[in-house]
């Protein structure tokens, strides 16, 4: 069983150990816990480029000392030239994966740095951002080992990956892939950090780094424009919350899936469901989340383009009949969309006055659009891939529409003072597994560091795949398994390498009476929790 770090006076998580240390760093010179993310966020962009980047999109949950939850949502809508016209016309059925036509939505992610940075300094940071990207500049200037995780990231058969501008060339040696530990520099990207640190961030989008990133687009023929770019800026959204046991939970709102996250865990809550991590709770667990997924599907949007309230579907009452209609003798039928890996960062820290923060980062994908803009060495997103080329649909492509959004960091604040940040990778698995972690942590008293190391499932129909199954680690227990099977579902056993797939989890506790904070980060990934 693992043990649980636990520090005295701050601590982060991270999926990449030198992102976990560039936060640490920032804590040790004084910054609090928004620049120590800020500084972890710039460095995952270098060291985790598979699965977030500069350009994509970024979500916070932040929780001051006295309480007040905040979220920022940095994510960036569809160009003004993304319209369903111009892909149709272009013979597209559905918005591609890779390649410029896939560049659909700006990149937010940096404009999330920059308001929560404004924030940070209300609260007094004062930490230059030369500070705070330091160590990112020199990772991308200097070159890194890749990744263990990266190494592992192939392009399924058939993806023109390999085949978007600019990525051969930067993420490719010879053609081929990097192996782990083989040293790879982004010069470009390198130069750009160091644009931003000396400009500021606004520069990624009024200055220079935003003419030279317009240029590139329009070269390359992409929908979004420079005044797309210097039109975008973060915004602050209330978070959702649910009240359950002793506990308040907060997740994003629309157009996030924050929604389905609260939905499980409530959902589950109210099946009192007698013994922790068996047959029936991982039973209930899929049954809760086919239900949650039904509810998010036809209701998550734009903020701008809702027609229901997410806030009625987290009523007791509401979550009460959403029970109800589970069978705890079989496995319901329900049909999915299939899915994508979830290629995305969860990334986590709390100071030591008690500033808490929750953040995810993404270019939705692996490597997004793979295309990487010449001038800034940008990898941009491919986001868009959630809009939908009919107009009836609940996420129809137009142009300054924000896209449906799987990031969803998550806070959670007990009755007795702990406070708990957490969260996880993996589009569709991200509620799936924040309701995992959490329940183990809250419901059964495992420790941190067992509630995100233990076995995980996960629901949802993969590419290729005829209808959902169930994905399973190995590790669960075998008589669990056959007893999932014979409930229904139809159950697929992985082993390492292969859990990646069930997201890369962490969480961080902070106890009231001497502000210590139990930390973790998840075991499949390549980094792990640091503090003081």
């Amino acid at each position: 069983m693992p043990e649980t770090p636990v520090f005295a006076h701050g601590a982060v998580a991270a999926p990449h150990d030198l992102a976990a240390r560039a936060g640490l760093s920032v804590l040790a010179q004084g910054g609090n816990a928004v620049e120590a993310m800020v500084a972890m966020a710039a460095s995952i962009a270098v060291v985790y480029p598979h699965r977030n980047g500069l350009g994509g999109d970024g979500v916070w949950l932040l929780r001051e000392r006295g309480g007040r939850v905040r979220g920022f949502e940095a994510c960036g809508p569809a160009g003004r030239l993304a319209t369903i016209e111009r892909y149709r016309r272009a013979g597209h059925e559905a918005i591609p994966a890779r390649g410029p036509d896939a560049m659909v939505t700006l990149a937010g992610a940096v404009g999330g740095w920059r308001l929560a940075l404004d924030f940070a300094r209300a609260l007094g940071g004062r930490l230059p951002l030369g500070t705070l990207l330091a160590d990112a500049i020199a990772q991308a200037r200097d070159g890194l080992p890749v990744s263990p995780s990266e190494a592992r990231c192939l392009p399924r058969d058939l993806d023109t990956l390999h085949d978007a501008p600019n990525f051969s060339a930067t993420f490719l040696k010879d053609g081929k892939p990097y192996g782990a530990g083989e040293v790879r520099a982004l010069p470009r990207l390198a130069a750009t950090l160091e644009q931003l640190a000396h400009a500021g961030l606004q520069d990624f989008y009024r200055g220079d780094v935003g003419r030279e990133i317009a240029a590139d687009l329009a070269r390359l023929g992409a929908p979004v424009t420079r005044a797309d770019l210097e039109g975008f800026a973060a915004v602050e959204r209330a978070p959702l919350a649910l009240r359950r046991r002793d506990a308040t939970l907060y997740n994003v709102p629309p157009p996030a899936q924050g929604l389905a996250a609260l939905m499980i865990l409530g959902i589950l809550d109210r099946l009192d469901i007698r013994g922790a991590q068996g047959p029936a709770h991982h039973h209930g667990l899929i049954e809760a989340t086919k239900r949650a997924f039904a509810v998010r599907d036809r209701v998550v949007t734009d903020v701008a383009h809702l027609r229901h309230d997410p806030a009625a579907f987290l009523t007791p009452e509401r979550l009460a009949q959403e029970a109800a209609r589970i069978d705890m003798r079989r496995a319901a039928s329900v049909p999915l969309p299939a899915s994508g890996e979830g290629d995305t960062v969860w990334m986590g820290a709390i100071d030591g006055e008690g500033l808490a923060v929750s953040y995810t980062q993404s270019v939705h994908g692996a490597y997004g659009s793979g295309t990487v803009l010449p001038a800034t060495g940008l990898c941009w997103q491919n986001r868009g891939t959630a809009f939908s080329l009919d107009a009836g649909a609940v996420n129809p492509l137009e142009p300054g529409r924000r896209p449906f959004h799987t990031l969803i960091p998550a806070l959670a604040a007990f009755d007795d003072g702990r406070v708990m940040s957490y969260g996880s990778t993996g589009d569709d698995g991200q509620p799936q597994v924040q309701a995992q972690i959490f329940s183990r942590y809250a419901d059964d008293g495992m420790s941190v560091a067992d509630a995100v190391d233990a076995p995980r499932l996960l629901y949802g129909r993969t590419w290729g795949a005829p209808a959902p199954s169930v994905r399973v680690e190995d590790r669960l227990d075998p008589g669990c398994i056959a007893a999932l099977r014979r409930l229904g579902h139809a159950v697929k056993e992985l082993g390492f390498p292969d859990t990646d797939a069930l997201g890369h989890a962490g969480m961080l506790v902070r106890h009231p009476r001497d502000g210590r904070i139990a930390a973790a980060h998840d075991p499949r990934s390549d980094g792990g929790a640091l503090g003081l």
